[in-house]
């Protein structure tokens, strides 16, 4: 089941940064279709991810993943809107869950462990850091998620190899190449 996992988290995840990386540069119809599906693909991975990280007691990596569902529709919202149909309530919505999330993720993690005592939860910070931040940026059209994603991919990457998934680091790995040819993309448009 573990391997069923870790194929089906890292597939989708993988997917949704190699659509969203060549996206970047392309014209504004296009680029919008591929980010829907982009979207769609990765809101389909999280279980996977969830399910793997609450193993292994990652809860705030797992909160956040959970947490973040709703800045992903957000970001499909916004997608299929162009980024003209702005919603103020969806938006504190995100913010509020997102935001929860976050404080149970490490408010359980803390009570869990005893405090931040381990190398695995400050990559955890890290994931949140990069995660949170780049998916509110990337949400909101802005390219400057995709360096919060450079962090977010490394330490989840270095997450995966303390905890013996290498299928799930190898796919970290792929996607920050992905990640970086993005960036470079959108700097090139921008």
């Amino acid at each position: 089941m573990d391997l069923i996992l870790q194929i089906w988290a890292g597939g989708f995840y993988l997917i949704n940064k190699v659509l969203f990386a060549f996206a970047e540069g392309k014209s504004n119809d296009v680029k919008r279709n591929i980010k829907i599906k982009a979207w769609i693909i990765y809101i389909l991975g999280v279980p996977a991810w969830v399910a793997i990280l609450v193993a292994h007691q990652n809860w705030i990596a797992a909160s956040i993943e959970a947490g973040a569902i709703p800045a992903m529709l957000l970001g499909l919202y916004n997608t299929y809107h162009n980024n003209k149909k702005h919603n103020k309530w969806f938006n504190r919505i995100v913010a509020w869950c997102t935001y929860t999330s976050l404080a149970f993720g490490v408010i359980y993690s803390v009570l869990t462990h005893g405090g931040i005592v381990s190398i695995s939860q400050l990559l955890e910070v890290g994931v949140m850091m990069g995660f949170l931040l780049g998916s509110f940026a990337i949400a909101k059209n802005n390219p400057v998620g995709w360096l919060f994603f450079i962090l977010m991919n490394l330490s989840m990457a270095s997450l995966m190899l303390l905890q013996d998934k290498p299928i799930l680091m190898a796919q970290q790995l792929l996607s920050l190449l992905f990640v970086v040819y993005a960036l470079i993309q959108s700097r090139r448009v921008n």
